[in-house]
């Protein structure tokens, strides 16, 4: 006789299409301006390197503040009305891109973005792991983050091609995508909720406290790699440094694809420690890198360490909190994201003047070792989360 699947056993796929599609077109419709806002900010309103850098960036204020914050209300009142009003809030934005705004104006709008992108993403992510079997929830973590990733290269390519276009174009996507977002989010069912339990505790909750400081370091690699690579391979007459942020990116979404299952097979401590090792031994290979097959060499290894860093340490947070908070706990624990980006960007860019740009990945490479050092200290489960029989 078969087995009927079970919530324990079966992915529940209708469901997760409309969480993963949904959040795939919010994040279209959030960053098809990101390519378009500075020629317009200079076009339209003669602004200067400072507030083209302010009016693209802010939205990670709002972010970081926002995602534990959006947690929590997910935790009490569901991650579908979460998430759905994150979509409702980032289609509003897009909608008063239309308007004839001012810096400041634009300044507003983008913070009003943020808090939709934190809602949206924080509130998804702690429903893809409630809907998931346990066994297989470390992997679903990392498919969600390939469709955040997915969103993020479709909307800047849509949006740079369409502002051949007009801007108009541009901000008319920008609103109309996180609308299919909630239409695709408002189709699965609404999920059962655990009451909340005991007091507030804060929004920095403890079970995230020591992977979102790996989770931190583990930035530092990434920011210097965006930001230098292209840098410091010119400085060395190699070139070509987009060629290897490329394979950077698609070894990083091939990697979740095809080993994502990793952090649920192996451990996620074990798998975060080797991740944080393998991001330092690729970020070392690039400092040191003499011509392209040697850089690209890193960058496949930076690629496979880096991608299951962030699923890894995230299943140590879910695993280390209770269910009934673990909105709050993914919130918090993703605010580091932000935070190490929001750090990691400026301090690269000192290291880059005063030491040169190989000291860049040599201190990527520095603290992601230190993101694994942190892993190996974060201490089991209390208990390990037991599963309750079908029937």
């Amino acid at each position: 006789m078969t087995a009927t699947p079970t919530r324990d056993t079966a992915v529940p796929r209708l469901a997760m299409v409309g969480i993963f599609g949904g959040l795939f077109a919010g994040y279209l419709g959030l960053t098809a301006v990101i390519p378009v806002l500075p020629a317009f900010l200079r076009d339209r309103h003669d602004a200067g390197d400072f507030a083209v850098g302010l009016v693209v960036t802010v939205t990670a204020v709002t972010a970081l503040l926002v995602r534990p914050v959006a947690g929590a209300l997910a935790d009490r009142h569901g991650h579908r009305t979460v998430m759905l009003a994150g979509a409702l809030v980032v289609a509003a934005g897009g909608l008063l891109y239309l308007l004839p705004l001012n810096v400041p104006a634009l300044v507003a709008v983008r913070l009003l973005l943020g808090a939709g992108e934190a809602a949206l993403f924080t509130a998804g992510a702690v429903w893809t792991v409630a809907l998931a079997p346990h066994h297989r929830r470390g992997q679903l973590i990392g498919l969600y983050g390939v469709s955040m990733w997915g969103g993020i290269s479709a909307g800047t390519f849509l949006g740079a091609t369409l502002q051949q276009v007009s801007f108009t174009a541009v901000w008319a996507l920008s609103a109309a995508a996180p609308l299919v977002a909630a239409g695709l989010i408002a189709m699965v069912p609404t999920p059962s909720r655990t009451a909340p339990t005991g007091g507030g505790g804060g929004l920095l909750l403890r079970p995230a406290l020591l992977p979102g400081i790996a989770l931190t370091f583990g930035a530092a690699g990434y920011a210097g790699l965006a930001a230098f690579v292209v840098l410091h391979l010119d400085t060395r007459d190699i070139g070509h440094g987009v060629v290897v942020l490329s394979c950077f990116s698609a070894v990083y979404a091939g990697t979740r694809l095809v080993i994502g299952h990793l952090p649920d097979r192996l451990g996620p401590r074990r798998v975060a420690a080797w991740c944080g090792v393998g991001e330092a031994v690729g970020l070392a290979v690039i400092a040191v890198a003499p011509n392209l097959p040697v850089a690209v060499v890193g960058s496949v290894i930076m690629g496979v360490g880096f991608s299951l860093l962030h699923p890894s340490l995230a299943l140590m947070v879910m695993n280390r909190t209770d269910p009934a908070r673990q909105g709050a706990a993914i919130g918090a624990y993703t605010s580091f994201w932000d935070l190490g980006l929001a750090v990691w960007g400026p301090v690269t860019g000192l290291v880059a003047a005063g030491f040169g740009y190989p000291a860049v990945f040599t201190v990527g490479a520095a603290c992601a070792l230190l993101a694994a050092a942190l892993a190996v200290r974060i201490g089991r489960p209390a208990a390990a989360p037991t599963e309750v029989p079908a029937g």
